[in-house]
């Protein structure tokens, strides 16, 4: 009974230690900017086309421009997207611009924290160091809104942060874009935007169990992360063209919101065309549709 005793006293603390140094995972290198200057115009177009504004606003109640979000409510508990204003206590005004590039490439926080995946930087990892400066240099000029945004609600075991640090080693990638360079300029465009930006596997690519992508089923359609939302359509080549979509039909869809059939998007596809690629130049809508309709 005594060696009973010690040897589980031995791998509870040899667990509490493991646990407590997850952190040492975290990858919390300086990130060197080759472009510091930004601009605010380009910088703006990107966080619409990112859904920034989308996630960071509480839009249906007449909140202020990201200044904090509406709850997330997803199999995993309750998230709400911080404030991203210029305010130095509730939001982003203490930030550095190497700070900012770390959270949208790495994940990490300024404190050293894990961000949660549905902060989508597994996509955001994939922008130039010019568009990092752009939008740093257009979150610069939002006015400072004093809101404080509710904690995310989560249950155990994905209430336990640490654990993200893990989940960051098995399930992200940090890595620039690579863009097709053998691919006409049109094909280019839609994989910076549908990759990236606009991050579209997010939603129409299945997560396994523990909330990560499953990447060999790219845009395969997937079971809705939102509650009550349903499935989400399969967005390959082949099930668009099967559906009767083309390159015109789904650009303007993404304009507009409305399909082929004279129905319109629900959901959350609904607010991404509301709050994002309505505000798209038709020619990034069209490059968009393109990549999706032949997406290698």
């Amino acid at each position: 009974m005594k060696r009973l005793v010690i040897a589980l006293g031995v791998t509870l603390a040899a667990a509490v230690v493991g646990w407590n140094s997850l952190p040492l995972l975290a990858n919390v290198g300086p990130e060197q900017l080759n472009a510091t200057t930004g601009d605010v115009a380009r910088g703006a177009y990107l966080a619409r086309a990112s859904g920034c504004i989308a996630c960071h606003t509480r839009i249906e109640d007449g909140g202020a421009p990201l200044a904090g979000g509406s709850g997330l409510e997803t199999p995993f508990g309750t998230f709400y997207a911080p404030n991203l204003t210029t305010d130095v206590e509730h939001g982003i005004g203490g930030w550095t611009q190497e700070q900012f590039a770390v959270a949208l490439r790495k994940g990490i926080s300024p404190a050293g924290k894990p961000y949660y995946p549905a902060f989508p930087y597994s996509f955001y990892t994939k922008f130039s160091d010019q568009d990092i400066a752009d939008l740093w240099a257009a979150f610069q000029t939002v006015p400072a809104v004093a809101d404080t945004v509710s904690e995310h609600d989560l249950s155990f075991p994905f209430s336990q942060r640490n654990g993200l640090y893990l989940w960051q080693k098995v399930f992200f990638t940090e890595g620039r874009l690579d863009v097709a360079a053998n691919r006409e300029e049109k094909y280019r465009r839609g994989e910076y935007l549908v990759e990236s930006a606009a991050h579209c596997a997010a939603c129409h690519t299945p997560r396994n169990l523990l909330g990560g992508l499953k990447r060999d089923r790219d845009y395969t359609g997937s079971v809705s992360m939102l509650q009550a939302e349903g499935q989400i359509p399969a967005i390959t080549p082949q099930a668009l063209t099967e559906a009767g979509w083309t390159v015109k039909d789904l650009a303007w869809a993404l304009q507009s919101g409305i399909k082929p059939d004279g129905d319109v998007f629900g959901g959350s596809m609904g607010e991404v065309v509301r709050d994002g690629t309505a505000y798209l130049q038709p020619e990034d809508l069209e490059a968009m549709a393109h990549y999706l309709m032949n997406r290698k």
